[in-house]
Formats: structure tokens, sequence, C-alpha cells
């Protein structure tokens, strides 16, 4: 559909927005059809929103990058997600960056990083205003939805959202980035942050994205078969491992390369013989923990000699769940149990893969979004269970992955 209605060119005032909604366009796909849950649900209460607003305004003053003294080589957003209150993604580019570098962290959505400025303020007020503007080409691309997938995704509504903050806040990060004189922009999750990327491009400034979570030939943030020119795209997606670099087709002229990862590294040999032979984990994740929840059922049930442990993601609180008998809710760091786990079981969620690197017999359960591991299966790191009922008899065959650096790799920054 993206080909036949040539969305990949389509304008708006000088903006394109297919690239701004195409990840949310899915999310609304998969959501509204019941095939996944929200990935990372945002609850607040109205107490919460007063708050956001009040630490808003304040940061214009206490973390407003407008205020800072200097210039600096780099620019970096880093993942709100901070584990132990340690950001993993950016934590050794920013160590190796040093003072050069001025980290931006929203505060909007977790905890910013110490010493980190943001734009907070901007980034609110640009999306409370709306367009009124109805664009002729929504009604066509809803339709198309519709007549191809059953579902109503209300694109004008993203359009009237999306383009107009984009365009806002691409021209305050423009002014920011020629001030503070940037030459080099690192982001996390770049297909949520178009504006810098947008603005960066305006100002001819290279954009390096560093690889946050799984990658397949189905993510909208990253796969675009054929390789077309894309607006707003990083130059370069540095990867945990040599498996990222082709396993989807990134837009035309953006490279990958191999940058490594420094929070995981594959588990000594008397490491691996160390692990708990009765834990089996089940990680998952808000898209689909509900489902992936029978399997743990069937297997503690048909298993009562096993340790079943049931994983949230960071999105998902315990009070979502009420837990079968023989299942227990796991705690703690995710590294960390699975080091001690011989068994993991999930669908798509990227702990998946560093479970492999961590020793875990892998079985993928058979839910939308499996197809994410379709490539580890077909290499022979990991098994497809069809049903619940087949998790049990496949158990003591899982297999365990063969080269686990290609997943994660030793940290290596191509600076």
């Amino acid at each position: 559909m993206e080909r036949e209605l040539d969305l990949l060119t389509w304008e708006i005032d000088g903006v394109r927005p297919w690239p701004i909604i195409r990840m949310r366009i899915f999310h609304e796909l998969t959501r509204r059809s019941g095939l996944h849950g929200d990935p990372h649900p945002v609850r607040r209460t109205r107490a919460d929103q007063v708050r956001l607003v009040g630490k808003h305004v304040a940061g214009t003053v206490t973390r407003n990058p407008f205020l800072a003294r200097g210039s600096y080589d780099a620019l970096v957003v880093p993942h709100p997600r901070k584990p132990g209150g340690i950001e993993i993604y950016t934590d050794s580019l920013r160590s190796t960056l040093g003072g050069s570098a001025l980290v931006l962290d929203s505060g909007i959505n977790g905890t910013p990083l110490p010493g980190s400025v943001n734009l907070d303020f901007f980034t609110s007020a640009s999306g409370a205003v709306r367009s009124r503007r109805v664009h002729a080409r929504c009604a066509e691309i809803a339709s198309a939805l519709e007549s191809e997938t059953g579902v109503k995704v209300p694109v004008a509504a993203l359009v009237a959202r999306e383009v107009p903050k984009h365009s806002r806040l691409r021209a305050v990060y423009r002014t920011l980035l020629k001030r503070r004189r940037i030459k080099t922009v690192y982001v996390v999750v770049a297909y949520f942050h178009q504006h810098i990327v947008g603005a960066a491009r305006d100002l001819g400034i290279r954009v390096v994205e560093l690889q946050h979570g799984a990658i397949s030939p189905y993510h909208l943030g990253y796969s675009y078969p054929g390789r077309p020119d894309v607006a707003d795209q990083p130059d370069e997606l540095w990867c945990f491992g040599s498996y990222w670099t082709d396993v989807a087709e990134l837009p035309a002229r953006m490279k990958a390369e191999v940058a490594g990862a420094s929070f995981i590294s594959p588990l000594s040999a008397t490491e691996l013989a160390a692990k708990d032979p009765r834990l089996v984990v089940f990680l998952s994740q808000g898209t689909t923990g509900p489902a992936l929840l029978s399997y743990a059922a069937s297997l503690a049930t048909a298993r009562p000699d096993l340790d079943v442990a049931f994983h949230l993601h960071p999105s998902e609180r315990s009070t979502d769940y009420v837990l079968p008998a023989g299942v227990r809710m796991s705690a703690g760091n995710t590294l960390t149990l699975l080091a001690a786990a011989t068994y993991q079981v999930g669908v798509s969620t990227t702990a998946l893969f560093e479970g492999m690197v961590l020793g875990c017999r892998t079985a993928v359960a058979n839910l939308p979004g499996h197809e994410y591991l379709d490539p580890t299966i077909a290499r022979g790191d990991s098994v497809l269970v069809p049903t619940p009922d087949g998790l049990a008899s496949a158990l003591d065959t899982l297999p365990r992955a063969s080269t686990p650096d290609s997943y994660y790799a030793a940290p290596r920054l191509p600076l």
C-alpha cells in the first residue's frame, strides 16, 4: 500500500508525514484489531499530569539546554527506560564522550539522567495545539487500510497532531543545534524523534542511531523493503551485533555498523554449569502478556517439578495479572534472572535475544509477533512451540544459541 499510494513522497507544508506516523499506524492497527495490547502503556492520574506540567515549567529554568554555556561536539538523546537508574544503550558512549556531549534526556516518560537537559516544556506545548486542516489523502489512506485489514485507523487525527508538532519542534531543535555548534547527534529510537533527525538534516549534521531493541523485517521503525529513499532518517545505525546489520532492509543511504554492547556478555563455562536446571522464565510484554500466561499455566500443570517464573516488561504492572497455580511473579533485574535460568519462553521481546547470549534454551510462543524470531528459528537458535500444551514435551530439546556474540558483540564504538 505504501508503494501503491506513493506515501513516502507525500508532503504537507514541506514535511513528509508518512515516516512520522508509520510506526504509530502500526500500533493502531495491531491494537484496534486485537492482535496486540498497548506496547508501552502510560498511566497517569490527574495529579500526575499536574505534577508533570509543574516539572516542565520548572525545567525551562533548571534543565533548559538553551541556557547551557559553550559549544559541544555531540548531542546524545538517551532512552527513557533506565533499569536500576542506568540507561544502558548510551552509557558507554556518554562515558567515552565525557564533557564534549550535551545529554538531552526527557522526563516525560521516565527520570532524566543527572546533569542532563531537556526541552520537555516545548515538546508538550508543541503537541497541545493541533491543526484543524483536513488533508484529502488522509481519508484515502484510512480507506485503503480499512479495505486491506478491516480496521479503521484515525489517520487524519494522527496527521493533525504529529505534523504540526514535528514542524514546531524541528524549528526549536534547529536553533539548539546551531547555538550549541553540534557536529554529531546520537539518538535512541530515532523513529519517534524525527524532529531532531530532521533538524540535523537541515543543517548537514551527522545523525547516528543506537539500537535499543529487536529489529526484524516486520519492525516498521526500520524495515523499508527495497531500501527506498525515506525522509528524516539517521545516517548510521549502530547495532549490538552482526545479526542485526542485515536482518531488515533499512532506508537508502542508512548504514548499519556493529558497535557491540557493553551491558551484556556471554557466560563462562562455569557460569553455564551453575544455571538452575528447574528455572523457566516467561518473558512478558504488554502486547502479548495475557496470551503468554496460558503457556506458563500449561507448563506449570504438566511439570510441577519446575520453577515457572513470569517476568514482567518494565511497562507492565503486577496488578495486570492474576497468576495461575504453579506460576510465580518474578522481580528484579532481567539479565540477572536470565543468567540463572536454563529455559526462557517469549514472543518478540528483546530479552529473548539477551537470554540467548546468557545461555538460555529458547522457546518462542506461537502468538502474534513471533515472526520477529523467525531468523533465529531458521538458524537453529530457538524453536517455535505451536500450542501451550506442546511446551512441556519440547522443553528438554530446546537449543542454545550456537554463536551468541552475533547478537551481542563485545563493545567497540565506531566513533
